[in-house]
């Protein structure tokens, strides 16, 4: 598995942005992830650097200190940007230059929420994939046309540069940082630590404002969908769904992607693995009663995706959460 920027985790410098009008949540879920000792052998250097001197009101209206400045942020090997104020204002070049002597020393820059605003003012995400809270994503493609913003993924990781959406999103992206750091064992056991789930399967079109149930196909497209998660045992295709609720195959592909925000057979397999995953946690079936259960068909499929996806296999999984 990739490791970050070649940093030996037991010399690891994180470098958290703090600023006038900061919102305290998004300031600390990378402290909350990498400033506690959650486990042996996870214990980064976390620093809070300050874009200016002095005491920095947060949004919610306490103040925050620091010994730490933006002269600290070059010699990180992870810099995180949690978020930005609103309405939005372009950084100071201070913080441009900053970032990008990071970056030019092999740092790892990670944009969280309308962070990802302030990493694409630097130029760095040009013509890379990113992300950002959905609901700024027509703004951010007006300001950013050369990035490739994909506001329905939690997070995007292009190797020195990651982007998240919004709140939330910053514990998946985080998260992701620590299993590309220390493994999926010891981030599953942050994970656990702080009561988040290790890995989050889909993205923020579950979250967009396109309710569902305005019409007679909505209704029914909730309720076959439903029926699907009550039987994931069984074999699904999107031929024969498409064909209850009275559509062409490629009509049903585009609504189900539109709505979904992913394609039909990522959503079954997403589900499916979330299945499984409960399954491990909760109960003493065998991994092949359990990839049975899902709907995989057989073992061997099941690992191979659950490997692939989760980066650890089902065993491992349920010992992360159950105790060796």
């Amino acid at each position: 598995m990739d490791t970050i920027a070649a940093a030996d985790y037991k010399r690891t410098t994180m470098a958290v942005l703090a600023y006038e009008g900061v919102r305290p949540f998004q300031l600390s879920v990378p402290c909350e992830i990498f400033g506690e000792v959650h486990c042996e052998g996870v214990d980064p250097e976390l620093w809070v650097c300050a874009l200016k001197p002095g005491l920095l009101r947060t949004s919610s209206g306490f103040s925050v200190g620091t010994t730490h400045s933006l002269a600290d942020v070059p010699r990180a090997d992870v810099v995180f940007i949690p978020s930005w104020r609103l309405p939005y204002q372009p950084p100071p070049p201070e913080l441009i230059d900053a970032l990008i002597e990071a970056h030019t020393n092999g740092a790892t820059i990670v944009g969280l929420c309308l962070g990802a605003f302030i990493l694409a003012e630097t130029g760095l995400l040009d013509g890379k994939r990113a992300t950002t809270h959905w609901a700024f994503s027509q703004e951010f493609r007006q300001r950013f046309p050369a990035v490739e913003l994909d506001e329905m993924l939690l997070y995007v990781d292009e190797g020195e540069l990651l982007t998240s959406a919004g709140v939330a999103a910053g514990i998946d992206c985080c998260l992701h940082i620590a299993r590309r750091l220390y493994g999926a064992h010891q981030a599953n056991r942050i994970a656990r630590n702080v009561l988040a789930p290790p890995y989050r399967a889909g993205g923020q079109a579950q979250f967009i404002e396109r309710p569902l149930g305005k019409n007679l196909r909505d209704a029914r497209f909730r309720s076959a969908l439903d029926e699907i998660v009550r039987n994931l045992g069984r074999k699904h295709s999107i031929d024969t769904l498409a064909s209850s609720l009275a559509m062409s195959r490629r009509s049903f592909t585009r609504h189900f992607h539109q709505i979904m925000g992913v394609s039909f057979g990522e959503w079954l397999i997403n589900e499916r693995l979330l299945k499984a995953r409960r399954d491990l946690e909760a109960t003493n079936e065998s991994v092949d009663q359990i990839a049975l259960d899902a709907g995989f068909g057989n073992t061997k499929t099941f690992r191979e995706q659950f490997l692939v996806r989760l980066g650890v296999s089902p065993a491992q999984w349920r010992r992360s959460f159950r105790g060796a």
